[in-house]
């Protein structure tokens, strides 16, 4: 039965009328037209459908709707300020880390919350943090040039 939930997303509130067991991948895309976070598997394995929820990846096809509630969620699509890419965007474009970019929104959502998590983070430390992300395309060692690369501009910036 469909309910009335609130969500934060990207930093706008938002209602929605969506049953409590639905997916926050469904409801993103179906009810919201946030379409960058894409379905892979809908077992929540590949990270093709990874959001950010309080500054942390999940895999929003097996998250519920009910489980979010009041909680900051952001998409690929509320990294970009004031026309500006986010750090790890503008690497992936510079590092030519995609192909397909099927995975893309979701290996960088998994980059940006281990970014946060250490800012200087060793290639070990990256390689484990991007293991729940699939690459089909097989772009994994320009996926991590772009995550080193965003942290030292990162760096750079907060110097």
């Amino acid at each position: 039965m469909p309910k009335t939930t609130e969500l934060r997303i990207n930093g706008a509130r938002r209602q929605i009328q969506a049953d409590p067991e639905r997916s926050l991948h469904s409801v993103l895309r179906d009810d919201l037209d946030l379409t960058g976070s894409k379905y892979g598997c809908g077992e929540g394995q590949c990270g093709a459908c990874t959001v950010l929820l309080d500054g942390a990846a999940v895999r929003s096809c097996v998250t519920p709707v009910r489980a979010v509630a009041g909680r900051e969620i952001t998409t690929i699509e509320g990294l970009e300020k004031n026309g500006r890419l986010h750090p790890l965007q503008q690497a992936f474009i510079d590092a030519e880390s995609m192909q397909c970019g099927y995975c893309t929104s979701g290996m960088i959502l998994s980059g940006v919350a281990l970014l946060r998590a250490n800012a200087n983070p060793a290639r070990p430390e990256i390689v484990r943090a991007m293991q729940g992300n699939v690459c089909r395309c097989g772009t994994y060692p320009r996926i991590l040039l772009a995550v080193q690369m965003a942290a030292q501009r990162m760096g750079k910036e907060r110097s």
